[in-house]
Order: C-alpha cells, then sequence, then structure tokens
C-alpha cells in the first residue's frame, strides 16, 4: 500500500512532534530554565503592555468622552498626548490620595498605641482576673504575665523603626519585581516607555497584528484567535472597571457607615478597605484586621462592634454587589469567580487573582458558545409550516 505526499507529510509531522515532546519530558529542568530566561529578557516589555492596558482604560475615557470636541486637525493631533498625560496624573493623583489618607494617621496611631497600650493591657489582666477567679491555674498564669515588664517606648520605637525601614524595602522590592527582573530603574524606564510607546501607537500596532493573523492563519482559525482576542481585552477591561468601582462601592460603605456609628478612622480605615479590595473577596479582610487593632486599642467594645458591622457589610457586598458589579461585568457566574481566585491565588499569588477571573471568563464564554452551537447542531431541524396562500375575496 503506496502512501501519497500528504500522508507522508502528515507522518513525518507527528513523529516531529512525538520526539519534540519526548526530548521536553527528558530535558524539562532545562527546558523550564530557558523559558524562565527568555520571560527575564521580556520582562520590561511585559510590564510595559500591562502599563499600557492599565493606562488605557482611563485614557479612553478622557479621549472618547471629555475631549470629544475636540475636530479640527490641529487639535486631533494633541488629543492623544493630552489624554495620555491626563490619564498618566489621574492614576498617580488616586495613588498621592491613597498614602495621605493612609500614612499620617497610621504614623499617629502607632504613637498613641505607645502611649496607651500599657494601661490596655492592664485593664485587660485585672478583667480576666475577675473573669477566672475560680480558676487557680489560669490565675497563676495571670500572674506570672504581671510579673514581666514590657517597655512599651521600646517597642514603639522598633515598630516605627520597622515601619521607617521594613517596609519600605518591602515596597521596594515589590515595585522593582513587578517592573523588572533583569535591571532596576533602567528596566522600569525601559517598562515605561514601552507604555508610552504602545499607547501613542496602539491603532497601528492592532492593525499589524491583524494583517500578521492575516497572513499566517487560515481564515476560519484567524477569525478564532480574533475572536479570543478580542474577548479577553472585554473581559479584561470590564473585571478592572468593575473592580475599581466595587473597592470605591465598599469604601464609602464604611466610611459613611463608621462615621454614622461615631467609630473613629473612618477614613483611614474606609481608604484603607477601598485599596486592599482591589485583590479579589479576600483584599478587605487585611483592611479589616488592620482597622480592628487601631480601634481596639481606642475603644475595645467599639472594635467589637466594627468587626460586627465588617461582618454586614461584608456579607452585603459579597452576596449582592460583588456579584452583580465584578461578576456581570465578566458575564461569570459566582460560582466560577471563586474558583478563579482560589486558583489563581494557588498558582500565581495576589497576581493569579487578578489575572485569573477575566481568563476564566473568556474560557467560560467560549466553552459556553461551543457547547450551545454543538447542541443546536444535533437537534432535528424544526418543520416548517406550510404558508397559507392568500385568497383574494370575491366581489357579489
Amino acid at each position: 500500500m503506496g502512501f501519497d505526499k500528504v500522508k507522508i507529510k502528515q507522518i513525518s509531522l507527528m513523529v516531529l512532534y512525538i520526539a519534540l515532546v519526548i526530548l521536553v519530558l527528558i530535558y524539562s529542568k532545562e527546558v523550564f530554565a530557558g523559558i524562565g530566561f527568555v520571560f527575564s529578557i521580556l520582562m520590561p516589555f511585559i510590564v510595559g503592555g500591562v502599563i499600557a492596558f492599565i493606562l488605557n482604560i482611563p485614557m479612553n475615557m478622557i479621549e472618547k468622552k471629555w475631549l470629544k470636541k475636540w475636530k479640527g486637525k490641529s487639535a486631533a493631533n494633541l488629543k492623544r498626548p493630552v489624554s495620555m498625560v491626563l490619564a498618566i496624573l489621574l492614576v498617580v493623583l488616586v495613588l498621592c490620595l491613597v498614602v495621605l489618607a493612609v500614612v499620617p494617621q497610621l504614623k499617629n496611631t502607632i504613637t498613641s498605641i505607645g502611649a496607651k497600650a500599657p494601661a490596655f493591657f492592664a485593664g485587660l489582666i485585672v478583667q480576666l482576673e475577675k473573669l477566672f477567679a475560680d480558676q487557680p491555674m489560669l490565675l497563676e498564669q495571670l500572674n506570672k504575665l504581671e510579673e514581666i515588664e514590657l517597655d512599651w517606648n521600646s517597642i514603639t520605637n522598633t515598630v516605627g523603626a520597622f515601619l521607617k525601614t521594613g517596609v519600605s524595602s518591602v515596597l521596594t522590592s515589590t515595585v522593582s519585581v513587578a517592573s523588572s527582573i533583569v535591571g532596576g530603574i533602567a528596566n522600569g524606564f525601559i517598562s515605561f516607555v514601552f507604555a508610552i510607546y504602545i499607547l501613542s501607537q496602539k491603532e497601528a500596532l492592532e492593525n499589524q497584528g491583524r494583517r500578521i493573523l492575516k497572513a499566517y492563519l487560515p481564515e476560519k482559525i484567524n477569525h478564532y484567535v480574533s475572536e479570543i482576542f478580542h474577548r479577553l481585552y472585554v473581559n479584561f477591561t470590564s473585571f478592572i472597571c468593575g473592580q475599581c468601582l466595587e473597592a470605591v462601592i465598599l469604601g464609602l460603605m464604611f466610611m459613611v457607615a463608621m462615621g454614622i456609628f461615631g467609630m473613629p478612622y473612618a477614613v483611614m480605615v474606609g481608604t484603607l478597605i477601598a485599596f486592599t479590595a482591589l485583590i479579589p473577596i479576600v483584599g478587605a479582610f487585611i483592611g479589616c484586621a488592620v482597622g480592628a487593632f487601631m480601634i481596639l486599642i481606642e475603644n475595645p467594645v467599639m472594635a467589637l462592634w466594627f468587626l460586627v458591622l465588617f461582618l454586614v457589610l461584608q456579607q452585603l457586598e459579597g452576596n449582592l454587589i460583588y456579584p452583580r458589579v465584578v461578576g456581570n461585568s465578566v458575564g461569570l457566574p459566582s460560582i466560577w469567580v471563586l474558583m478563579a481566585v482560589s486558583v489563581g491565588g494557588s498558582l500565581l499569588g495576589v497576581a493569579g487573582m487578578l489575572v485569573f477571573i477575566p481568563l476564566m471568563s473568556t474560557l467560560y464564554s467560549l466553552f459556553r458558545d461551543d457547547v450551545n452551537r454543538r447542541n443546536a447542531a444535533k437537534e432535528p431541524p424544526k418543520p416548517k409550516r406550510p404558508r397559507k396562500r392568500y385568497h383574494k375575496p370575491k366581489l357579489n
């Protein structure tokens, strides 16, 4: 039995594919090391693409809504750079407002903690002695605690020194890892310049991408790949907008509720919860922990009520606001949002939580459309109803 050229080509490609898979399995360590090396080289450009994608959202809003009346030729030439600069200033302004709302209040709180902590813990031990008066073993342990002398001024200075040096070094390392792996400030500058280039030439880059796909892919595959990229863009944009809107709503809810009930640090805790709520589902608990500790030193009973308030608002946000704002924005049911957060957090940490929700949404929509298409193809065709003929009435 002979083989034609097409069969020989298919067999050769299959053998080559199997050989490549076997080589990858044998030298998997070297292959992953090579992939990591390539990613380390491309990291500044990947970060630049992420920056461009985030800045493109406010830039589009400014360009299409705020500057939509700029119709002339000279105005059209200025439209893109002006919208780009305003978008960058808007992001920087938001970050500065968060820092100014949180850092000074946090500094004052640490100072007050050093002054109030001794009296607070002394009163706590007295209350525990009254509570466990019938338990001699517990009283013995409490007496040992009373004998321990703590230098609260030294503890406060240590915490302050950590916040000055430790937190700054953590932030510096985080920015360094996020901007690049290869080289610090230089790569960060490259990432920013690359982001500016993408934003200024995004229409031309999109056109080039479409031409490349059209040149190297069959028409059907080209259409499918283009559809995937379009859905990814829409889902990521909708997710970022929905996540920011949800964080703002949650932060304002805490500010208003804490203000109504007379709780301290309403602005700072609300801002902190709004900022940490950008991390899906679990982020608000970070702000809650910090806020509860600060209120605990000020007023332990009020801290308990703050936890109750947090649980109520968190249930309201988790069951009503988040599924409607974020889930509807990416078209993903709540159970899949939770699954995407869990899987993404396990694989890539916080970045995985942010990436996997729109990614899961894209996969979900593609799978749903494919299932609907296949089920529609298997259904028997509906019988056509016979058309009723129109009979012209006879005239008497």
